[in-house]
C-alpha cells in the first residue's frame, strides 16, 4: 500500500515499538495458512495529555490518555475574571493533584491543551481583547505552561474545542457541521471539510456578536442588539430577575424551565428563535449537515431546540435543510476537554512532528 520496502516498514515499526507507541496486541490476525500474523496497535497509555476547559464561572480539568479519553478529571466553580495569575495557579495545582491521584509522574506528560472563553490568537496562544476576561488580554498562556512543563502547549477558544471534541468521537464522521454553545454567552465552532475553521486571525464563529434585533440591550462587546445580549443565558436570567424570579445565571434559568415555570419556558423558546435567525443565515451560507447545540442552556433542550428549529427550517433554503439535523451535544460538559486532548494529540503525532516525538522517546 505504501510502496515502501518491507525492511523500511519493519524498521519504522521497531522504532515505534521501542518508543512504546506501538504494541503487539494479544489477539492474533486470522491465519491464511501457517502461523497467524500478530496484530499491532497504538498504545494509548504511552503518555498523558493535560487538558482544561476554562469557563466564565466553571471549569473542567482532566488528565487524558493518547486517545483523548479522561483518566482522571474534576469540575469546579471558577471565575475567569480573577485574572491569569490566580486562575492558572489554580490550574497548575489541579493538574498536579490529578497526576498524583493516578500515580503518574510529570515526565509522562506529552502536551497541554487549554480552552479559554473568549477570542484567542491560536498561533500565539493568548486571548485577544476578551470581553469577560479582565487582565487576560495578550497574556502568554501558551508560553506560561510551555516554560512550566517543557512540552507542546496549545490554546484555543473553548467553543472550537467543543466542536473538535464532538468531531473526535463522532461515528460516522459528519465532515461539515456547526457546534453552537449557548451559555452565559453564545459562540460557535465550525468544522468544514473535516477541519476546524479558525479564520484568518482565529476569530471565526463569533456568532454571539451578530446583530439580531433593534433591541438597545448593550452587549459586553460594547455594541447594541447582539445575539448574546438578547438570547444568551445571562440576558435571559436578567430579564427573569426583573420579573421577580430567582435567576442568578444560566443554570438557574434551566432549573426554572425544568420546574415548569411558564415565563422561563417562553423566554428560552424566544431565545431559540433569535438564535435560529442567525443560524438560518449561516445554514444558507455554509450548508452544514449538522448543527449541534451545547452549553448550559442546551439542558433546556425541548424549548431551546424547538425555537431554533422553527426559524431555521422556515428561513433557510429548501436544499440546505433537506437533510439538516439539529441536535444537542453528545458529550455535554466533557466536549471541551475531549477537544483539547484531540487538538494536542493531532499536533504531537502529525507527520511533521512525530519524528521529534520518537527522537525524544528513544
Amino acid at each position: 500500500m505504501t510502496g515502501l520496502a518491507r525492511s523500511t516498514v519493519s524498521q519504522r515499526i521497531d522504532t515505534l515499538k521501542a518508543a512504546g507507541l506501538v504494541v503487539e496486541l494479544e489477539e492474533a490476525a486470522p491465519s491464511t495458512g501457517g502461523r497467524p500474523p500478530s496484530l499491532l496497535g497504538f498504545n494509548a497509555d504511552a503518555g498523558l495529555v493535560l487538558v482544561a476547559d476554562l469557563g466564565a464561572t466553571h471549569s473542567r480539568v482532566a488528565v487524558s490518555n493518547l486517545l483523548a479519553e479522561p483518566i482522571a478529571e474534576t469540575a469546579a466553580e471558577t471565575h475567569i475574571d480573577l485574572g491569569p495569575a490566580k486562575v492558572l495557579s489554580w490550574l497548575e495545582k489541579t493538574f498536579e493533584d490529578l497526576l498524583e491521584e493516578i500515580g503518574r509522574p510529570m515526565s509522562d506528560v506529552r502536551g497541554v491543551g487549554v480552552g479559554l472563553p473568549g477570542p484567542v490568537d491560536f498561533a500565539r496562544g493568548m486571548a485577544v481583547n476578551p470581553p469577560i476576561m479582565a487582565g487576560w488580554h495578550l497574556f502568554p498562556v501558551g508560553d506560561h505552561f510551555r516554560t512550566r512543563y517543557g512540552v507542546p502547549v496549545l490554546v484555543d477558544n473553548d467553543v472550537n474545542l467543543m466542536a473538535l471534541g464532538e468531531y473526535w468521537v463522532m461515528a460516522p464522521k459528519v465532515e461539515d457541521f456547526l457546534f453552537v454553545k449557548v451559555g452565559t454567552g453564545i459562540g460557535s465552532g465550525l468544522i468544514l471539510g473535516g477541519t476546524l475553521h479558525r479564520g484568518a486571525k482565529g476569530a471565526a464563529g463569533d456568532l454571539g456578536h451578530v446583530r439580531t434585533t433593534s433591541d438597545e440591550a448593550v452587549c459586553r462587546c460594547g455594541n447594541n442588539g447582539c445575539l448574546e445580549a438578547t438570547a444568551g443565558g445571562a440576558a435571559i436570567a436578567a430579564r427573569l430577575r426583573d420579573h421577580g424570579h430567582v435567576a442568578a445565571d444560566t443554570r438557574d434559568v434551566v432549573k426554572l424551565v425544568q420546574k415548569g415555570n411558564r415565563e422561563a419556558t417562553r423566554a428560552v423558546r424566544a431565545a431559540g428563535r433569535l438564535i435560529g435567525q442567525v443560524l438560518a443565515s449561516t445554514v444558507n451560507l455554509l450548508n452544514p449537515a449538522l448543527i449541534m447545540i451545547g452549553g448550559d442552556l442546551a439542558k433546556a433542550e425541548p424549548q431551546l431546540l424547538a425555537g431554533i428549529r422553527e426559524v431555521v427550517y422556515q428561513r433557510s433554503t429548501t436544499l440546505s435543510t433537506t437533510d439538516l439535523q439539529i441536535t444537542v451535544s453528545s458529550l455535554g460538559d466533557r466536549a471541551g476537554v475531549t477537544g483539547a486532548g484531540a487538538m494536542v494529540i493531532d499536533h504531537i503525532f502529525a507527520p511533521s512532528a512525530v519524528d521529534h516525538v520518537l527522537a525524544a522517546a528513544t
